[in-house]
């Protein structure tokens, strides 16, 4: 059950006797420390054993006073849903014989497969607390594991939630630099208005899909669809198709009645990447959609309604292409309604061993070693979090341990892949005036990049926000 430390000697009082055992998990131990260590002694004295469970350290005084009186498990682990504590937890609840868990649990070693669905439980049951602040949900869990409750036995809202986890869990924004706090702050925000529509920016390989899908768990459209499609990866010509799906004979290969994405994610999220590749035809036919929140199938006759949170993104210059006529004003204004701006990883190196260690421990329930963490802190990833993990990939197909060699034969094959550099071409003038060779010069680079402000910004050496205010000044 949930409880605050200044209740916790009040309820040991009152309800103490009544258990044979009993964990205090993740409450600090702090408040009136001599009357908790009197309740203690009186539960003592009955039998009741206390063991306290938490990855805060307990404070000095506190821990003097009453370290005789309970088993005080002090973890190394700082952060993550499979910490020590909750391993030290899942041990004493689910094993006849707690040592053979409590080395894994404090040296950081994979954990045993015998007790995968209660680590089920209990990492559904963290996420839901900490994404949505559910107690109800975090608190059920405690006591299932409390009363060794069998799967079986699991209460609605707890299947609910492993399902939810199973879903989304292992999809989080993880960092601690302020730009990811700040970014995090205004996903909270935007997901608060659960029709706005969101333009989310960013390099190739940030983690625009996971951004959009922590909108829509945190929005009140959580509990319905989120479906996620890129619009590069379909011809033109059937994109309306893939949009509002065709009835039977609609085409050649129309065989039977499909629904398109805006049936599908009805009430939920619908996610557009790469909404810089539309071509004007399909622009069009979005904009209306978004407009009427009405639409016709491909050979249909009657019209459908449709309600789902539009989330787009792109790692293009929009502005830029609504000026030189490839992309709609209009749909730039419509799905515009809040913006978000993934940092690249290159910008916020300390992320990148948190970033690492995350991935890891969800795969192997381990933590890297520091080694490992500072070795691949010492490259800049151009291909941010994709390429990150990538190498990450790598470290397990070729078991190798040694990140800083993994690294190095990684900037190998980055260097092989770079293409010549250019030469000026002979007799082509340059303007006299600098800030005009700056314009004329960042625009060839824009345009030999296709627009994509992120690849020009990193052929340019600047950052995108940079290259934002030459193109503007530019063209004031």
């Amino acid at each position: 059950m949930g409880m605050s430390k200044r209740r916790l000697p009040e309820f040991l009082e009152e309800h103490g006797a009544d258990y044979r055992r009993i964990y205090i998990v993740g409450v600090a131990l702090g408040g009136d420390a001599e009357r908790l260590s009197r309740t203690l002694s009186s539960l003592r004295a009955t039998g009741v054993k206390v063991v306290w469970i938490s990855s805060i350290p307990i404070e000095a005084p506190h821990k003097k006073i009453l370290g005789s009186l309970i088993e005080i498990f002090e973890t190394k682990a700082k952060q993550g849903l499979f910490n020590g504590a909750l391993v030290k937890a899942t041990g004493e609840y689910f094993k006849e014989d707690v040592s053979d868990v409590m080395p894994f649990a404090k040296e950081g070693a994979a954990i045993p497969k015998s007790v995968p669905r209660y680590h089920d439980l209990i990492s559904a049951a963290m996420y839901a607390y900490r994404n949505y602040r559910d107690e109800e949900t975090y608190s059920a869990a405690i006591r299932h594991l409390a009363c060794k409750v069998s799967e079986e036995a699991w209460s609605d809202k707890c299947r609910e939630a492993v399902a939810h986890y199973h879903r989304y869990g292992g999809r989080e924004l993880v960092g601690d630099s302020k730009a990811v706090k700040d970014l995090r702050e205004r996903i909270n925000l935007v997901a608060a208005s659960p029709d706005a529509r969101v333009l989310i920016l960013g390099e190739s390989g940030t983690g625009k899909e996971t951004v959009a899908l922590q909108i829509h768990t945190r929005s009140q459209r959580r509990n319905e669809p989120f479906l996620a499609y890129n619009c590069a990866s379909v011809a033109p010509q059937l994109l309306e198709s893939a949009f509002f799906g065709h009835e039977k004979g609609a085409f050649t290969s129309a065989e039977s009645k499909k629904p398109g994405l805006f049936e599908l994610a009805n009430g939920g999220t619908l996610f557009l990447d790469e909404i810089g590749e539309l071509p004007l035809e399909a622009q069009g036919i979005l904009l209306r959609v978004l407009e009427t929140r009405r639409f016709m199938r491909v050979g249909g006759t009657v019209e459908l309604e449709t309600d789902v949170r539009l989330i787009t993104a792109t790692n293009r210059h929009l502005p830029a292409m609504v000026r030189d006529g490839k992309f709609r004003a209009d749909l730039y204004m419509r799905i515009n309604v809040a913006t978000l701006d993934i940092p690249p990883l290159r910008d916020r190196p300390e992320d990148i061993a948190r970033i690492a260690d995350s991935w890891w421990l969800n795969r192997f329930y381990r933590h890297l070693s520091d080694e490992q963490k500072a070795a691949l802190a010492e490259y800049s990833y151009p291909g941010n979090v994709r390429e990150l993990f990538n190498i990450l990939e790598r470290a397990i197909v070729f078991k190798e341990n040694d990140f800083s060699k993994l690294i190095a034969e990684h900037r190998q094959i980055n260097a092989e892949l770079q293409p010549e550099p250019e030469t000026a071409e002979c007799g082509e003038a340059l303007p006299d005036n600098l800030d005009e060779a700056i314009r004329l010069h960042v625009k060839n680079v824009v345009d030999k990049n296709d627009g994509n402000i992120s690849r020009a910004a990193v052929a340019l050496g600047i950052t995108r926000t940079t290259l934002r205010k030459w193109l503007q000044n530019s063209r004031s």
